[in-house]
């Protein structure tokens, strides 16, 4: 595996509010994916362990590119797919490549996200076990 620094620093282009609230939201359900493991209750742990697997599968039936790009870009082209987004279908990759200038491929990104997510789901599944 082989990681591409960035050449030259390019900042990202500014947001206006809609690219914000869109942003915003990725961010909450980031954050949810990564902490949803710790909710003590067993309905939540149980939604949670419904919810990463469903997001996998939206992700694969939408041509791996999340609704909420798809949202964002019926919004300012009222198209479902918007080929100039440079976020969509590439959302993470996009994030990780703007904060630290590393480009990863798309099978990098692939392996990363789904062994991510097997792993949380994981530690999901154990932590209800163990309640």
């Amino acid at each position: 595996m082989t990681i591409e620094p960035q050449k030259t620093p390019s900042a990202a282009p500014p947001r206006d509010r809609l690219g914000n609230a869109c942003f915003a939201l990725h961010i909450a359900v980031l954050i949810y994916v990564l902490a949803g493991w710790l909710f003590p209750e067993r309905g939540a742990l149980t939604f949670y362990l419904l919810f990463l697997p469903g997001m996998l599968l939206h992700w694969r039936l939408n041509g791996n590119s999340c609704v909420l790009n798809n949202l964002e870009s019926w919004l300012r082209t009222g198209r479902w797919r918007d080929p100039s987004s440079r976020e969509e279908g590439q959302w993470l990759a996009t994030l990780i490549k703007d904060v630290s200038g590393l480009q990863f491929t798309t099978a990098q990104m692939d392996l990363f996200t789904y062994g991510a997510l097997a792993l949380l789901w994981g530690t999901g599944l154990s932590h209800l076990i163990l309640q």
